[in-house]
Formats: structure tokens, sequence, C-alpha cells
């Protein structure tokens, strides 16, 4: 479940969820109250490194990746749904990304803002704070009113809560 690349290991907080189905493989660095779901793998090779922030989630099936140019970063607070393909981009603080989305090298979902589910976020695409992208390729449709931007912070909150309460992650 956990490898090293080159003598390098994942760093991962004590209190942190990876389901024993995940792979943390490499320069990855995991913070405190993060889940990794089954099946999610998180492969930071290639002279880079992928880091999530506390309080995050990946859930079941999703590839994060880096290239030689660009890292991972995804912030804290973060939801990042069923079968995602991150590939060195960054997710700001308290985003959310719909399940089946593919962000690609260089993009940047601003804190707060929304893919929608099968979104394409092309390379150096840059999905403004506050609001919602959908389509292939994604295209911001709306600015997000305050009850979703409350849903998406307790989304993450309930991975929290979900791993702490059911999981064995000792």
């Amino acid at each position: 479940m956990i490898r090293s690349i080159r003598e390098i290991t994942p760093t991962i907080h004590p209190n942190s969820y990876l389901d024993e189905a995940s792979r943390i493989i490499g320069d990855v660095r995991i913070g405190e109250n993060v889940s990794v779901w089954p099946f999610a793998v998180l492969r930071g090779d290639d002279g880079n490194y992928i880091d999530v922030g506390e309080g995050s989630n990946i859930q079941d099936n999703s590839v994060c990746h880096v290239t030689k140019e660009n890292p991972l970063i995804i912030g804290k607070n973060v939801t990042i749904g069923h079968g995602v393909i991150l590939h060195a981009c960054t997710i700001e603080d308290e985003a959310r990304i719909g399940m089946g989305a593919t962000i690609l090298d260089g993009a940047v979902i601003k804190k707060g803002a929304q893919v929608g589910a099968n979104a394409l976020v092309t390379s150096g695409k840059v999905i403004p704070s506050g609001t919602v992208a959908m389509g292939v390729p994604a295209k911001v449709i709306r600015e997000l009113n305050e009850d979703e931007k409350k849903d998406i912070k307790m989304n993450s909150e309930e991975y929290v809560k979900l791993w702490n309460s059911h999981y064995d992650y000792s």
C-alpha cells in the first residue's frame, strides 16, 4: 500500500485514513484527517511531489500523479470524488471535484470552486473561486450560492467523521 521510490518514502500524518486497497507511492505528503479510499493511487515520482492538505478526501478509484514540471497540490478540506484524475495541477482549499472529472497539467481550481462530474479541465485553465465549471472542456457556468458553498465544506467534514467513526485506521 505504501511504497518508496528511489529512497523517497511517503510522509503520512498518523491521524489519517489510508484504505488498505489504496496505493501511496514515492514523494507523497499527507496531512492530518485526510482519507484515501479503496483503489485510489497517489504516485509522486518523476522528480516531483504530491501534497494533500488536512481534512481532504480522495475517493475510490481516483488517480493522482505529477510531472517533472508540476507537483500535484491538494489544499485543505478538499473533496475529490470517485474516479477523478488529477494530473500535476493545483486544487485550492475547500474545492470539490465531481466524480469522473479530469484536471490536467498546470490547471488551478481556486478556493471554494466546484468542478462538475465528468468535466475536463484542460492544461493551464484556471477555475475562479466560488464558481461551478462543467463540460468538456470545462467552462464556468455560474457562481455557487451560499448553500452550495456550505455543502462543499460539510462534504469534507463528513468524510473525516466517516473514517473516524467506522474504520479501523490503526
